[in-house]
């Protein structure tokens, strides 16, 4: 059984995908952070023994937070804390996605600036570990103080209240958390002084979010390297403009990558390349021409806004932090979302342009003025309609996404009787960017699906060993469409080669790895 340790500052993207979605893996705290939080929590108890007032830990919140807490009723104020921001609604987050915002919890929590007992972080490994998941509703966060609402359902089972998720046979089920805690004879968190607070301010449950949607979209980015290079094959394009001579005169880092992968996938030549060479063509249409600007900007793009998504992963967004150290503990304004916000807006906006060129092809490909092919790729056009409405379908999609990529971190309404006066909306980013990824996941599986059908209008020339991969895959797991059938099942069986990395393995066996 796999495993590894929390140290609160080298969680990475895949590490955060495979607690995610590999519910085996156990996570465990290491001996530093463990001494990095007792060391933080002995200062705030020192602190508190002594009589001194802190935010938070004996003070009301928010706009309370003039209002002192007696020692008497520092426990019930933790309590109070988690039951009345616990206002989440809507559809809860998938299990996966409440695995990596708990992972993402306990990693802050373990950088020793929260003051929190080496207890809290071990309680919420513990439910990592045996797979006790909270029901944590996607709705009810501003993103700034942190995911408030959210976080607060998280907090919730941990004290053994609210819901848990329970596996049926594959099938994932809400039930009360108290009796599934007996089951399984685990104690539930007593809180302490301030580890209510603790637990609820932070970013993670949009930064968990904008990271299993980062790893989504750069899988997704070297498929519409091949969907393009599969299309521009079909369409009988030209390669000249991936040469590296153009991308040395414009060095964008994933211009040049997307050329390299694209003229990897098509190679110098191929049959259907040489029996093409001398027409009359002089220039393709953007979609294939620009891929190495389109396809390498959503690239560069994704690679930085990650690297934000790794950074906040690693960081202490609590408040107020201690420095038991330097004898301080101080109020801040780590918790809003803004960097996270404008990462994930920005991943949004990436991936549906990237999506909407994907959609310009398939369009080319249906369209026989374009592409000199069967219109709609249908045998026997009239009696079959071909691909007509898979290039309907995928425009649909486009415009879905163009909605959705208007960001939401520049929004902001003020909450908490006006002190908490600007907020980021970013887990609202983060939940839009999840729908776009879905979106343009289906896209490209629609224009892998038209491409592989091109292709066989062509044969018995051949495309180039890349492609001849990915479409060999395809042609393994559904057959060429001699009539009409219903479609949707083969975009869902595509879609399932992108997620198990099998057109990619493919990719990877015929021609070498594609770059990032």
């Amino acid at each position: 059984m796999e495993s590894f340790e929390l140290t609160g500052e080298s969680l990475d993207l895949d590490q955060v995908w495979q607690v995610a979605y590999e519910p085996l893996v156990q996570v465990h705290l290491s001996d530093s952070a463990k001494q990095k939080m007792l060391i933080s929590r002995s200062y705030i108890e020192k602190r508190v023994a002594r009589g001194d007032i802190m935010y938070g830990v004996n003070t009301g919140f928010g706009a309370f937070s003039s209002v002192s807490i007696s020692t008497a009723d520092t426990i019930q104020l933790q309590k109070n804390l988690i039951r009345s921001h616990c206002c989440g609604v809507g559809e809860p987050f998938s299990v996966p996605e409440t695995r990596a915002i708990m992972l993402l919890r306990a990693n802050a929590l373990a950088r020793g600036h929260s003051g929190v007992r080496v207890e809290v972080v071990e309680k919420i490994l513990q439910f990592l570990n045996l797979n006790l998941i909270p029901v944590i509703p996607q709705q009810g966060s501003v993103g700034a103080s942190g995911d408030l609402a959210p976080l607060s359902h998280l907090a919730l089972g941990l004290m053994g209240e609210g819901e848990l998720w329970q596996d049926q046979g594959g099938r994932w089920e809400k039930a009360p958390a108290a009796p599934l805690l007996q089951e399984h004879s685990v104690a539930p968190l007593e809180l302490q002084a301030k580890e209510g607070l603790s637990l609820i301010n932070g970013c993670q449950v949009m930064t968990a979010v904008g990271i299993l949607n980062a790893v989504e979209s750069r899988r997704l980015l070297w498929m519409a390297d091949l969907a393009g290079a599969m299309t521009l094959e079909a369409l009988q394009g030209s390669r000249s403009a991936f040469d590296p001579l153009i991308f040395a005169t414009r060095p964008h880092p994933g211009e040049a990558k997307t050329a390299h992968n694209l003229l990897k996938l098509l190679g110098p030549t191929s049959e259907i390349g040489e029996s093409h060479r001398d027409c009359g063509r002089v220039q393709d249409a953007y979609s294939l021409r620009c891929m190495p600007a389109v396809h390498g900007a959503a690239k560069d793009a994704l690679r930085r806004h990650a690297e934000v998504l790794e950074v906040e992963a690693n960081s202490s967004t609590d408040n107020p932090l201690v420095f038991a150290e330097d004898d301080k503990v101080l109020s801040c304004g780590n918790f809003h979302g803004e960097p996270v916000a404008f990462a994930l807006d920005f991943m949004g906006i990436a991936m549906a342009a990237m999506a909407s060129m994907s959609e310009c092809r398939i369009e080319k490909l249906v369209n026989p003025a374009m592409s000199g092919l069967p219109a709609f790729l249908a045998p026997q056009g009239g009696l079959n309609s071909g691909m007509m409405i898979v290039q309907v379908a995928a425009a649909s999609l486009v415009s879905e996404n163009k909605i959705l990529a208007h960001p939401a971190s520049v929004d902001s309404i003020p909450t908490s009787a006006d002190k908490e006066d600007h907020v980021s909306m970013g887990t609202i980013a983060a939940r839009k960017l999840g729908q776009i990824v879905k979106n343009a996941e289906n896209i490209v599986a629609m224009e892998l699906l038209c491409g592989a059908q091109a292709l066989d209008f062509l044969k018995p020339l051949r495309p180039a060993a890349g492609v001849m991969a990915g479409y060999e895959l395809i042609r393994q797991t559904l057959p060429f469409a001699e009539q009409d059938r219903v479609f949707a099942l083969d975009i869902e069986k595509i879609k399932t080669l992108i997620r198990q990395d099998k057109l990619l393995g493919a990719i990877h066996q015929s021609v070498g790895e594609l770059e990032w």
